[in-house]
């Protein structure tokens, strides 16, 4: 009940993220049906082109050897090894064409479902594969269901077909009592050839359904809830408040580094506690002013104490303070259409020698 519950609650498609890392951990759509369809297909191409020839081939040695059994010499163990050889040998070449076709076959069926992919999580232990209760549950669920259905299917198919061949047959099994037995394998061959094909076109129509239902239920497994939706939404954008909270940290230390900047000013123009904009002009360094520092309130008069701890000369003009606090950036030069009115504030100063504050009206 637990688990319908949990499947209900998932009403959500899998989003790009969670099929990618369900890929990644190695969960990905695969139809066992397949895999037997593709070795009954291997074993059709074996016993069509592969059987008659090897069986030729291996028989003149077995022959040999049943015929004649004295003509080989095993008195030594030098012997028995050329002996196993020669075996050996002849086994192997009628043996290995039909296992590397089986594999090619079995290899074939795997990588048209899926790309190969190395997912180390799968090789893992996973203990609730002996829970009796995940194995309870994965038994007498749906894909426990849906498994005992295709397993009845196929008995079912797989009895008719063999049923049906072997009852169109059974002439040809009647009259090899009085045929010649060198025909006998040929004969075996063509009605075994005619069970596997007939099987293997029996069983494609499982084939389709199984791949299709493997895909579907696969999806069906990644479905999200809303809640899980929100949860990736949130990893992938950033949860707000910690963007919140990293944004106010970064504009703190850019309003330090501002105010720690404002102790190099060569002047501060202040309207007269609203806005403060600290400028650092020297000839052998930039062409124009540049505004080491700009605030308002609580930052003006921050740059304003500042100014004051440094001796740096603060100008009350109200009108060019918040003109320079709306049209230029921290450590910009000032625009051209300021360099009157901040060349005839330099030009007062430095006519002056004010070390401390001075109002221009």
């Amino acid at each position: 009940m637990a688990e319908t519950s949990d499947q209900e609650s998932k009403t959500e498609e899998p989003t790009e993220k969670k099929i990618r890392d369900a890929l990644e951990q190695g969960r990905i759509p695969v139809s066992r049906e397949a895999s037997i369809f593709a070795s009954m297909a291997a074993l059709m191409v074996i016993q069509a082109f592969l059987i008659g020839q090897g069986v030729q081939q291996l028989v003149p040695t077995l022959k040999a050897l049943l015929d004649d059994p004295d003509g080989f010499r095993l008195r030594t163990a030098a012997d028995a090894k050329d002996l196993l050889s020669v075996v050996g040998l002849e086994a192997l070449r009628f043996l290995l064409p039909p296992v590397l076709i089986l594999a090619v076959f079995g290899l074939a069926a795997s990588l048209l479902q899926n790309a190969p992919r190395l997912a180390l999580e799968r090789i893992q232990p996973d203990f609730s594969r002996i829970s009796p209760a995940q194995g309870w549950s994965r038994i007498f669920g749906t894909q426990g269901l849906v498994e005992f259905a295709k397993s009845i299917f196929k008995l079912v198919s797989v009895s008719l077909v063999v049923g049906f061949v072997l009852r169109s047959s059974e002439a040809r099994a009647f009259e090899a009592m009085y045929t010649d037995p060198v025909a006998l394998p040929e004969m075996i061959l063509t009605i075994a050839m005619r069970i596997v094909s007939a099987i293997c076109i029996a069983t494609i129509v499982l084939v389709a359904i199984d791949l299709a239902w493997a895909r579907f239920h696969w999806r069906r497994e990644l479905r999200m809830t809303r809640q899980e939706l929100k949860d990736e939404h949130k990893q992938a954008e950033g949860d707000p408040l910690i963007k919140a909270r990293l944004r106010s940290l970064a504009r703190d230390r850019s309003r330090q580094r501002m105010i720690a900047a404002a102790s190099r000013a060569s002047l501060v123009i202040a309207n007269p506690t609203h806005f403060a904009v600290a400028l650092r002009y020297q000839r052998d360094e930039n062409p124009a002013p540049m505004v080491l520092a700009k605030g308002m309130d609580a930052i003006a008069l921050k740059i304003r104490a500042v100014a004051e701890e440094n001796r740096i000369p603060v100008i009350e003009n109200k009108a060019l303070a918040r003109a320079l606090y709306e049209a230029v950036q921290v450590d910009q030069l000032i625009p051209p259409e300021f360099f009157r009115p901040v060349a005839e504030i330099i030009y007062f100063l430095q006519s002056q020698k004010a070390p401390r504050s001075e109002k221009v009206q």
